[in-house]
């Protein structure tokens, strides 16, 4: 009776033990869970994304998990192991806090921490990359066609980086053409014939004049070529003729030179070159004109018959009708063009005269316009100065003949076109305008003659169907009449209906350029001077407006002819477009 009541009392110790030891764990339990509560709520998001994370962490002195291990130190008695959570509740103990608070962390310190911005980045991308696709999906063609029609030219060239989708997207003519119809616009000045250390480089600077940005172009189909001239026409920049060395490729050399005959087009928006018909004649620094017409203007087929008009219609008789052929030139020349008239005439077939009314492809595809370039002048394949001309046709895409230039007219050396009318001025003083609907030339007195320095060529510029002449002249100081002063540039407009020159406005830069460059565009007016002073290349770029032609602006610095040549200011050439 008496072991039996022991055996109960030893019973009742070891319980009471094992409840005073199951008290302690409680306790630090709790203490543990006090100290997770405090912590940021972002680890309470774990349990959505479907893993676990929110457990009990016991370590020890030397780190890592310790589950399993001997946790006598923490609970103050050595002579007991932590029990696990399994075997406490066969024993009956109750968890106080639930079954999520006694959740035990399996990962050593930080660890949890790493996994969770890890599989937190992982779905944030899959979240974007869902977002950036459902963007494509839902976004129309037209809108989108919408929005990059209305970039700048520099950011639209960047969008063409982004896919193939963008790029021809922006690069289909309905593009184009929206883009061109469009007030989204801003005009771009191409600077051609760049010069580095001898040779022609090729490279074209583009001015972004909104922006006042300069992007360089590279373009191997002008290196080694030089003296030839530049025209924009649409989107497009056309370059005609030029020279170039055959004893130095690349180099400036008049000593031995080819003189060409082709013609290339150059497209920034695409960056792409072609090649179009060859001219009749070989030339190099030709006087350009460009008309833009109606699909159904008339235009002929063959001048040859209109060649022989050697005495061109006068409206003052300023021009000879005088014509002294020693060698008898106009008399083999007419005989021949009456030869093949009256072998032409002998085939049914063919026809030597008609007008034609057609429609093309290529004209179509810019915005259904036909335009004209017309060729006129510059110096030949020995150097001697031309008086024909030619005119290319985008319809029938070949060059065609022109009646030469008045006799007695001397070197051309300016023209622009404006209203229907081909103006051009010689080195002589004299001005003439080839009638570009009826074909020949009138040749044009006006009064007074504006003065100006013979070493300085007038330039003709056309804006806003006005007529202007730069020319530089001496200005007279105050109180010293007749006396030189200084030099300055001078800007005439043209009265078209009495044929008289007023001075219009004062270019502000001296002028130390004597290849100086002016032309327009829409109601623009640019200047382009370059001259090298003290061992270095200067540029000065102006731009006016002709509702307020007396006030000019300097759109850029001369930091980007520093590298050039002095030879480059003789050599340049500049296109102004609307990109």
């Amino acid at each position: 009776m008496f072991s039996g009541r022991l055996g109960a009392d030893e019973s009742y110790c070891q319980d009471l033990q094992n409840l005073s030891v199951s008290k302690r764990l409680v306790r630090s339990f709790s203490h543990r869970l006090k100290k997770k509560n405090n912590r940021s709520t972002g680890e309470e998001d774990d349990d959505v994304n479907g893993v676990s994370l929110r457990c009990l962490n016991l370590y020890g002195r030397g780190g890592g998990c310790k589950v399993g291990a001997d946790t006598s130190d923490d609970f103050g008695d050595s002579n007991s192991r932590r029990r696990s959570s399994a075997s406490d509740e066969g024993k009956g103990y109750k968890p106080i806090c639930g079954p999520e608070e006694t959740a035990v962390d399996c990962f050593s310190y930080g660890v949890k921490d790493r996994f969770w911005r890890r599989h937190n980045r992982k779905n944030s991308e899959l979240e974007e990359f869902l977002t950036n696709n459902r963007m494509h999906i839902f976004l129309p063609d037209d809108i989108l066609e919408m929005c990059l029609v209305r970039l700048p030219l520099t950011s639209l060239m960047n969008a063409r980086l982004v896919c193939k989708k963008w790029r021809s997207l922006t690069t289909t003519p309905r593009f184009l053409q929206m883009r061109r119809e469009g007030s989204y616009q801003s005009p771009w000045l191409f600077l051609f014939g760049a010069v580095k250390d001898g040779f022609c480089s090729g490279e074209i600077h583009a001015l972004d004049v909104s922006l006042n940005q300069w992007h360089r172009i590279d373009a191997h189909f002008l290196r080694g070529r030089f003296l030839f001239s530049v025209t924009g026409i649409h989107d497009d920049i056309f370059i005609v003729g030029g020279c170039s060395s055959l004893t130095n490729f690349g180099k400036v050399d008049r000593s031995s030179y080819r003189t060409h005959k082709g013609v290339l087009v150059f497209s920034p928006l695409t960056k792409s070159w072609r090649k179009m018909p060859y001219m009749k004649y070989a030339r190099s620094n030709p006087i350009l004109g460009v008309s833009e017409v109606s699909l159904d203007f008339p235009t002929c087929q063959s001048h040859q018959s209109r060649q022989d008009r050697r005495f061109p219609r006068s409206r003052i008789g300023g021009i000879s009708d005088v014509y002294e052929d020693p060698h008898k030139l106009s008399l083999r020349r007419h005989c021949r063009s009456s030869i093949n008239e009256t072998e032409a005439l002998s085939l049914p077939s063919r026809k030597a005269y008609k007008f034609v009314r057609q429609k093309s492809d290529h004209s179509s595809s810019k915005g259904s316009k036909r335009f004209l370039l017309i060729a006129v002048g510059g110096l030949g394949s020995w150097d001697e100065p031309l008086d024909s001309g030619e005119i290319y046709d985008s319809v029938s895409n070949k060059w065609t003949e022109i009646p030469r230039l008045p006799f007695d007219f001397g070197v051309a050396r300016s023209g622009i076109v404006c209203g229907r009318m081909f103006y051009v001025y010689s080195e002589t003083d004299k001005l003439a305008a080839y009638d570009i609907e009826r074909g020949f030339w009138i040749g044009i007195q006006t009064t007074p003659i504006p003065p100006r320095v013979h070493e300085y060529y007038p330039i003709l510029v056309s804006s806003s169907g006005r007529l202007f002449m730069f020319s530089v002249s001496w200005c007279e100081g105050d109180g010293q009449i007749g006396q030189r002063n200084k030099a300055v540039r001078k800007l005439w407009e043209l009265d078209l209906t009495y044929l008289t020159w007023t001075e219009a406005s004062v270019h502000p830069d001296a002028p130390m350029d004597w290849s100086a460059v002016f032309l327009s565009d829409k109601n623009l007016i640019f200047g382009v001077e370059m001259f090298k002073i003290f061992g270095r290349v200067l540029g000065f770029f102006t731009v006016c407006d002709v509702s307020d032609i007396t006030k000019w602006n300097h759109i850029s610095g001369n930091h980007v002819t520093h590298e050039l040549d002095g030879s480059s200011c003789l050599t340049k050439s500049v296109a102004v477009l609307h990109l």
